[in-house]
């Protein structure tokens, strides 16, 4: 995790995300650098496999079973955050195993919290709603679907997202 936001009293961001592809790293590491903020990367215990139709199944298993996968990384002290971004790729119109870990349990309560998704086509599909629910004592802003394919490319529009819900000028 790196350290960026050290000014007392100034707000905090922590950029939080899981990529399975570094699609969602990419993204993540751009908002980063656009916000300021810390990044922590979320890696589960057991790795998902590298074969697609592997990865699929099994995220589509784990969904479906409300399966919350172990983490292999401590997850920072949130006390210090005013605003995390959540990022995660879009696994069956839903957030991944490692982010439902996450939120389901992390305090997020009082916080500002904004997801961003890397899809393939599917856009945000049930992510925002996934997000709210697993968040019910934040506030969470509207969130931002970026095509994976063009990640390396989103810096206008990731830019675009934060002024939009009020997070960059």
């Amino acid at each position: 995790m790196q350290e960026k936001n050290t000014t007392a009293g100034k707000k905090k961001t922590l950029v939080v995300y899981f990529s399975h592809t570094g699609n969602t790293r990419a993204l993540a590491l751009q908002l980063q650098a656009l916000t300021g903020g810390d990044i922590f990367e979320l890696k589960p215990v057991d790795a998902y496999p590298a074969e697609y139709r592997a990865t699929v199944d099994q995220a589509k298993k784990e969904l479906q079973a409300d399966f919350k996968p172990k983490l292999a990384v401590k997850i920072p002290d949130l006390k210090q955050y005013d605003t995390v971004l959540i990022g995660t790729p879009n696994w069956w119109n839903s957030v991944a195993g490692p982010v439902r870990t996450f939120l389901a349990g992390s305090d997020l309560a009082g916080k500002t919290v904004a997801p961003f998704v890397t899809h393939a086509g599917s856009g945000m599909g049930g992510i925002q709603a996934d997000v709210e629910k697993l968040c019910p004592k934040s506030k969470v802003l509207s969130g931002t679907a970026i095509w994976g394919s063009s990640v390396n490319d989103a810096g206008d529009d990731a830019a675009k997202w934060l002024r939009r819900i009020g997070l960059l000028k």
